[in-house]
């Protein structure tokens, strides 16, 4: 799996990894430099922090399913 990122998002992470570079470790680096380093976290550690979003997601809805009893249950009349 590749995670992609839109135009301007990429942009901003490139611009992001670039101000990290320079005010931690005093180093200007460019475009190119900063677009490699993106690359090389979105293949390396992109894909163990996507699997964990999803497990996240996956609890809560779990949770969410487990309650609709307490909040959509409506008891039947009894006759």
């Amino acid at each position: 799996m590749t995670i992609e990122f839109e135009k301007d998002v990429r942009d901003r992470l490139i611009s992001s990894i670039k101000q990290f570079f320079l005010n931690k470790l005093d180093q200007d680096i460019g475009d190119l430099k900063a677009s490699l380093v993106l690359n090389f976290i979105l293949k390396s550690i992109g894909p163990s922090i996507y699997n964990h979003a999803v497990h996240d997601v996956q609890m809560r809805m779990q949770e969410i399913v487990s309650e609709i009893d307490g909040t959509c249950f409506e008891p039947e009349p009894r006759i």
